[in-house]
């Protein structure tokens, strides 16, 4: 038997490939979430403007939300 391997044999423990040793790529980015009392400050309503038209997120009574153009 040689006395130095330039590689481990196939098929040892110590035989990992780069992928198995990598850290895993990130994956995409969360959505970014917020509570709507943040998002609304005490207001029954709020405006988003999203190129060049203007939404309004309004909360209802029964504290459902309701999204308009």
């Amino acid at each position: 038997m040689p006395a130095h391997l330039p590689h481990p044999p196939p098929g040892r423990p110590d035989d990992a490939t780069p992928a198995a040793t990598s850290p895993a790529a990130p994956g995409p980015t969360p959505p970014r979430r917020l509570h709507s009392e943040q998002l609304f400050d005490g207001r029954p309503e709020v405006e988003i403007t999203h190129g060049d038209a203007v939404y309004r997120l309004r909360r209802t009574a029964l504290g459902k939300l309701i999204l308009t153009k």
